[in-house]
């Protein structure tokens, strides 16, 4: 089942006595995570289905409720469970869009083929995305499509960069 699940983040902290929960929300904007239910929940266990019941934006972060998690004491025993979703609940995604979790793990190699390594993660700063670069060192590359990204190919696992390897 894991191949089919996207994390959008992951319980990160207690809100209140009945049961609430902080959530630290991988999606823009961070609000956006409570738009999907069922959330599955890995535990030690495995993945666990439940229906969200409410949330909201909590100053910075995002509080929610799930189902069967009614006390203070249920919420702490999710503590750092990361919250999924089915792939097939998320947006249908155009031509040259990607969800961040489909980059990770792919080989980069520049336009030459010289091999950099794989995309360990990307992040966001206030310019663009960066791509993070896993090797016989660390790159961080722009994000930006047509310029540094090249192109992507899921099949074949495989990014290409418009990068100097020396750089």
């Amino acid at each position: 089942m894991s191949e089919e699940m996207v994390t959008m983040g992951r319980i990160s902290g207690l809100f209140g006595v009945r049961g609430w929960f902080k959530v630290y929300s991988h999606t823009m904007p961070r609000e956006g995570i409570l738009k999907y239910s069922p959330w599955y929940l890995k535990s030690k266990t495995g993945w666990e289905e439940r229906n969200v019941l409410q949330g909201h934006r909590q100053g910075k972060g995002v509080v929610a409720s799930i189902e069967g998690c009614d006390d203070r004491d249920q919420a702490a025993e999710l503590m750092d469970c990361d919250i999924a979703v089915r792939r097939d609940q998320l947006p249908k995604l155009t031509e040259n869009e990607f969800y961040w979790s489909d980059l990770q793990g792919l080989r980069v190699e520049t336009l030459e083929g010289t091999g950099l390594g794989k995309v360990s993660h990307l992040f966001e700063t206030g310019a663009n995305d960066v791509v993070v670069v896993k090797g016989d060192r660390e790159r961080l590359i722009p994000y930006t499509w047509g310029e540094a990204i090249r192109s992507v190919d899921l099949e074949d696992g495989l990014m290409v960069v418009d990068w100097d390897p020396d750089f």
